[in-house]
């Protein structure tokens, strides 16, 4: 177990000033602080973080030394969703309804913490009344407000204690300048461990009819703004390579199982995609590079992780793709079992992305953007914007090789960044993308309606 905030085993920052004050003796009615955590800890391992836990047992032993004050203040970004939910109500079975009962929850989420927290409705109230700039003593709060409400957020790391594990993340996300919403919408999306092929079989055994039967006819292909008689024709475009290029991509879902990638042509989709052409020495301690496609402020703060499993020359595993030096740096060593299974875990189980030679992780270093767009509100915006430059320029590389491509965006987010050790504050993938031979058995269905994948027989 990871000792308390403040990296002693004697336990946090809270229990250190109770042992100074009491002449390094805690509480007589007290266990040691770290066993109560690691209790706490058992007791909420669905329901709260353990830094909240930590704090809860702290706050509770720190309470009985009033000249101790602990200082708290609100998380800095957090949102609370009014959330509805179902439950089986047998007595509404009883009673001759459908048994379905219509709960409506406060849901807290705060881009700080492990998991979305269900609060009580005061709790949620109280919340939203706190200031997350203010340092103030829990005594004061304690005079103005119900003392379990506030345990509740203690607890679960949304009022924050001073000096704490969940102040310490809280003060990465404020470091890092995310804009509020932005920093929501991100950490609410990721997933962990999602099986998108139990859910489409899940979908398949509960439906009544087709997924048109259900949703109903698609919008038109096309908004029209004028009938076809007041459109301006414009002329063709004259020929060129590059047409015959982007009718040639096409999204690959058969992908040559037993194919390993060509240094060569692994090489060289990477760095056109990926490369720095050149590094420009902007201004003091601000270097920007030139690349074969467009970041905002030139900061190109997406950079490609890889997982590898049949690449000429390089060793099944996980790799970082230095830009600049146009080289691999190393995380960890596979075993090709381990890798396939960890390609399967990536795109959350979609079987025909599995077997690619190379997954390419496009992952966003968030301080380097938000260190010139500071809680800008287009500036997550941007790096989206990056993955899809990124992407594109990999497809037309890959496809100029006669290698296949393919990028997804349902993928298993904090499973990625477990893999590669990423923080979640500082780096987060926002796609997967791979490339390699595409096979020549049709397993599975490929939109090509040019027929240049798969010519008609």
């Amino acid at each position: 177990m990871t000792p308390p905030s403040g990296g002693s085993k004697q336990g946090c920052t809270a229990c250190a000033r109770v042992r100074s004050a009491t002449g390094g003796r805690l509480a007589p009615d007290s266990a040691p602080c770290r066993a109560r955590l690691q209790h706490h800890a058992r007791k909420r391992t669905q329901r709260a973080p353990a830094a909240g836990a930590a704090q809860t047992a702290c706050y509770a032993r720190a309470r009985r030394f009033r000249s101790l004050p602990l200082r708290v203040r609100r998380c800095a970004i957090v949102v609370v969703e009014p959330r509805e939910r179902l439950a089986l109500d047998l007595a509404l079975v009883a009673g001759g309804g459908n048994g379905l009962r219509h709960l409506l929850e406060q849901v807290a989420i705060a881009p700080h913490l492990a998991r979305e927290v269900v609060l009580p409705d005061d709790a949620a109230a109280l919340l939203l009344r706190l200031s997350p700039s203010r340092w103030c003593e829990l005594a004061e709060l304690e005079r103005e407000h119900a003392r379990g409400e506030l345990e509740v957020l203690l607890e679960h790391g949304l009022l924050v204690q001073e000096d704490s594990q969940a102040d310490a993340r809280d003060r990465a996300l404020r470091d890092t300048h995310w804009h509020a919403t932005a920093a929501t919408m991100h950490y609410a999306s990721r997933w962990s461990g999602v099986d998108t092929e139990a859910l489409q079989r899940e979908f398949t055994e509960l439906a009544t009819g087709s997924l048109l039967d259900l949703l109903g006819a698609a919008p038109p292909a096309v908004h029209e703004r004028a009938p076809a008689q007041q459109r301006q024709s414009l002329p063709a475009a004259v020929p060129a390579s590059l047409d015959a290029l982007l009718d040639r991509r096409v999204t690959c879902r058969n992908f040559d199982r037993a194919h390993v990638l060509g240094l060569e042509a692994f090489s060289s989709v990477l760095y056109r995609a990926y490369g720095a052409r050149t590094v420009d020495d902007y201004a003091p301690g601000v270097q920007l590079l030139k690349k074969g496609v467009p970041s905002a402020g030139g900061l190109h703060a997406t950079e490609a992780y890889l997982l590898v499993q049949r690449v000429e020359g390089v060793e099944p595993g996980l790799y970082h793709y230095h830009p600049v030096a146009h080289a691999l740096e190393p995380i960890r060593r596979l075993a090709a079992a381990d890798a396939a299974a960890l390609a399967r875990r990536f795109v959350a189980a979609q079987a025909w992305f599995v077997d690619v030679p190379v997954m390419v992780i496009p992952t966003s270093r968030f301080r380097r953007n938000f260190w010139k767009y500071r809680s800008h509100a287009k500036a997550y915006r941007a790096l989206i914007l990056d993955v899809g430059h990124l992407s594109q320029a990999m497809y037309l590389a890959a496809t100029e090789l006669g290698l296949a491509a393919f990028i997804t965006a349902a993928i298993n987010e904090v499973d990625i960044e477990h893999a590669f050790g990423l923080d979640p504050l500082e780096q987060g993938p926002l796609a997967v993308c791979g490339f390699g031979l595409r096979g020549t058995e049709r397993r599975d269905v490929e939109f090509d309606p040019l027929g240049v994948a798969w010519p008609a027989a």
